[in-house]
């Protein structure tokens, strides 16, 4: 297997310095963009792995960029990673919906980053597909080979790990999720790294899914469950 090539785009020279010094120090070639039109003309000529997109960027912003990937039949299946503002719980609910994998909030350890892209990439690699191929719940249908989600008949568009997500809890309906189950299974990740991920993609999760998901349970101090239907 090649050398592992990531797009960071980022307009602040110095942290687009640092992202590239540590991404090549751990075995990664990096190219850089300083804005989301750059980026996506990048993409159209040259392959990649990943890209690291900062939401605040000149002449396109982050989210248009996302959208702009997401749309082409030739990059959508690229993992994005979000760059955000802090605190800015917004910013990361749209870069979700948009079709991003994950975000990471500034300021933000070069390390955490790593750990998160080497998980992407990792998942990416590895994923299985679920044996069962049509789960239905209630209200709720998903197809699994064509990763289509219905409720009441009709479609509704979830994101790569918004699905994977809902699969994980169908599959395990009954059964409490503890946060760190879930982000290490899901998203490949250590508990070590502090996330708000989870709560992210369930919160997104529930409102897509409507009166469906009610289904998805919070047990407090424990994590998440799929209801069971009587």
């Amino acid at each position: 297997m090649g050398q592992e090539r990531i797009l960071v785009v980022e307009d602040d020279k110095h942290i687009a310095k640092l992202l590239k010094y540590n991404l090549e120090k751990a075995g990664f070639a990096c190219f850089t963009a300083e804005d989301g039109e750059a980026a996506v003309k990048f993409l159209s000529g040259k392959q990649v792995d990943l890209v690291i997109l900062d939401i605040m960027l000149p002449k396109m912003d982050g989210f248009e960029a996302c959208r702009l990937i997401k749309q082409d039949a030739k990059l959508k299946d690229i993992p994005i990673i979000m760059l955000t503002a802090k605190g800015e719980e917004v910013d990361r609910v749209v870069g979700l919906e948009l079709g991003a994998d994950d975000y990471v909030v500034k300021p933000f350890s070069p390390r955490e980053l790593i750990l998160r892209i080497k998980a992407i990439l990792k998942r990416g690699a590895a994923q299985q597909p679920p044996q069962e191929e049509l789960i239905k719940k209630g209200d709720l249908a998903i197809d699994i080979p064509r990763h289509k989600v219905m409720v009441s008949g009709k479609e509704i568009e979830l994101t790569p790990m918004e699905f994977k997500l809902l699969v994980t809890l169908l599959e395990r309906a009954g059964r409490v999720q503890p946060r760190d189950r879930l982000l290490s299974d899901v998203w490949d990740m250590h508990s070590g790294v502090y996330t708000r991920t989870v709560d992210t993609h369930i919160k997104r999760l529930r409102e897509k899914l409507g009166k469906s998901g009610s289904l998805i349970e919070t047990v407090r101090g424990l994590g998440y469950r799929f209801k069971i239907q009587p």
